[in-house]
């Protein structure tokens, strides 16, 4: 049987809590958290830390999809690449411009089907929307 790991999507409103969920859910054992980056997301989904070990079968219940689904689109998105937009001397401005013109055209990702990008990388994960 799977280990089931459950996304209480009704307490994500944000971003911020977004994370806070994610770490609520799998880092709780942990005397450390993930911090807001879908690097961070695609590392602890490898296992070896919180409540994944290493490559086991998990079921991943994601509580409320459809509606944080709609929190994280295009609006969310774009409003995400504009923001480090603003921060040159950190991010790649040139290439996040490109990232976000293709958005804006109906061609890129939003964030939740980065997210779902992620989660699909890791083939012990199985998602179940609910």
């Amino acid at each position: 049987m799977k280990k089931e790991i459950i996304f209480d999507g009704f307490a994500i409103h944000n971003k911020k809590s977004l994370f806070e969920e994610i770490n609520r859910a799998i880092m709780s054992d942990e005397d450390w958290e993930i911090g807001e980056s879908l690097d961070a997301i695609n590392d602890i989904l490898y296992g070896g830390v919180g409540k994944i070990k290493g490559n086991e079968p998990i079921r991943l219940i994601w509580k409320n999809f459809e509606a944080n689904k709609e929190l994280f689109g295009k609006e969310f998105t774009a409003d995400f690449y504009r923001e480090k937009l603003k921060h040159p001397e950190v991010f790649d401005t040139v290439s996040i411009q490109a990232t976000l013109d293709e958005l804006e055209n109906g061609n890129g990702q939003t964030y939740m089907d980065i997210l779902l990008e992620i989660i699909a990388e890791h083939p012990n994960i199985e998602l179940v929307k609910a």
